[in-house]
């Protein structure tokens, strides 16, 4: 259906026409929003139309949805993920995928595609609590990669330096080395740590659309993000229907979360700061996850209030529990031994305790440990799966728990954890041992033998991980 043009009559409303056939994986005509000779051919060119114009709208955008594109998408899903509603898993629809693709291609571009509800399954949480999570049926999700592959090439081009999460080429590890090294070398004297309660149940979906409306002027892409922002779960056989939120787990919904985050609150922050703040401030966002640093306490306290009345216009709560104003920096220690205080608080982001101390030569440093909480959960994990897996023979359990443990490692082998890492070898151990015993009522598995066993399958840590320093000035040179 084309819709008439502005401040004209209804009657010039014409029907459209479906798809084409045979050229839907060719290059679209050369002919550009710009109207320039350089031609915006494919992804490579919405993305640099972005980027010279930080100010268009892309009126075009789902033509870019082809069958290729479709297939590449499906290859970028996770292949051992649960299925949703449909049933469909990753290799069943392998086998009719170039059947489907087609077809699927026709129905999203002629608009006869239907969206599936999620299923709603839970997680448990470190603290014990239940996160839920949405599983998208798998046709859904490859439409759903798609569209957040084409969104991607022209937001990359939007959101601003201090935002890590969900982005290409950017990962946890790179947040938690750009907030060291700004903890090293800046001003920065007190924390703000901070998050937002449920984040992904809070985000309002007109909000989310006027916001996308900004860059997007493809009434076909937003009709699609409407549909998956409303199509809403299955609980126990009965469908709930959306009405702010978006499901977490979903492909597109860490690129929806990015966005509304982008214009709800890092153009501000950008502002407050460069406006409001005294002194040197920082700002580290992963998602819903946020670590402010400031020069002086006066301005961290405008800044949380002032925060606060920002997110209350869009509805978001900041968790009470989780947001602290703590004093943290070089030269914290003593100024709260000067004033008979204890040493500094310490603070979680992505994983890591973050505490302050010394090296070897008695300078600032950040030293950042594995977060207790999470590592009693994955412990606890673990000696639940081996207890129900000790009927299998020993060398099977021991490369799995090899996998589990270099798993562990490859996040949390930073060069100022190594120590508490032994720690967590050590219990994984033990874990092990135990459930042997209980294989059978012999006890006859003594220390020695154990460990012989422990040293051929359990894996000793060692630093997986450069500093912090190092690594961010080699990406940043």
């Amino acid at each position: 259906m084309k819709l008439p043009n502005k401040g004209k009559s209804p009657a010039e409303v014409v029907e459209g026409r479906d798809a084409a056939k045979g050229n839907v994986d060719q290059i679209p005509a050369p002919r550009t929003q710009s109207r320039s000779n350089r031609a915006s051919m494919g992804l490579e060119g919405v993305r640099e139309v972005a980027r010279r114009d930080k100010r268009v709208r892309f009126t075009a955008l789902l033509h870019h949805v082809t069958p290729s594109l479709l297939v590449e998408s499906f290859y970028a899903l996770q292949r051992n993920a649960a299925a949703g509603v449909d049933g469909m898993t990753w290799r069943e629809y392998e086998s009719v995928l170039y059947e489907r693709v087609h077809a699927l291609h026709w129905e999203v571009q002629s608009g006869s595609y239907r969206v599936k509800p999620s299923r709603r399954v839970y997680i448990p949480k470190a603290d014990g609590r239940q996160r839920a999570l949405g599983i998208a049926s798998l046709e859904d999700k490859i439409v759903q990669q798609a569209v957040a592959t084409l969104l991607s090439a022209i937001y990359e081009e939007d959101f601003l330096g201090f935002s890590y999460g969900f982005r290409r080429g950017r990962g946890q590890h790179d947040a938690l080395d750009a907030l060291t090294v700004a903890l090293k070398s800046r001003k920065v004297n007190w924390i703000l740590d901070a998050d937002i309660r449920s984040f992904f149940d809070e985000i309002d979906h007109e909000w989310m659309l006027r916001f996308l409306e900004h860059r997007i002027a493809d009434p076909r892409v937003l009709s699609l993000i409407r549909k998956w922002l409303k199509a809403g779960v299955v609980e126990n056989g009965v469908r709930v229907p959306a009405v702010q939120g978006t499901p977490q787990g979903s492909v597109v919904s860490p690129l929806l979360a990015n966005i509304y985050l982008h214009y709800v609150f890092d153009l501000w922050v950008h502002q407050w700061r460069r406006r409001n703040g005294c002194g040197d401030v920082i700002v580290v966002r992963y998602a819903d996850d946020s670590v402010f640093g400031f020069e002086s306490e006066k301005t961290a306290r405008r800044f949380l209030a002032a925060m606060q009345e920002r997110f209350a216009q869009f509805g978001l709560p900041l968790h009470a529990e989780k947001t602290r104003l703590i004093e943290f920096g070089r030269f914290a220690a003593t100024n709260r031994q000067r004033r008979g205080q204890r040493r500094p608080d310490t603070f979680d982001f992505l994983g890591f305790t973050h505490c302050c101390g010394r090296d070897r030569l008695g300078r600032f440093q950040i030293v950042r440990l594995t977060a207790k909480k999470r590592m009693r959960a994955t412990l606890l994990s673990i000696r639940q799966t081996l207890l129900r897996r000790r009927h299998e023979s020993v060398a099977a359990v021991g490369r799995w728990l090899h996998r589990v443990v270099q798993g562990y490692y490859n996040y949390h082998a930073v060069p100022t954890n190594l120590e508490r890492l032994d720690g967590f070898r050590s219990e994984v151990c033990r874990a092990w041992r135990h459930a042997l015993l209980r294989r059978s009522q012999r006890h006859r598995l003594s220390w020695d033998r154990f460990n012989r066993l422990a040293l051929r399958f359990i894996p000793c840590a060692r630093k997986l991980h450069s500093y912090p320093e190092a690594r961010f000035h080699a990406s940043r040179p």
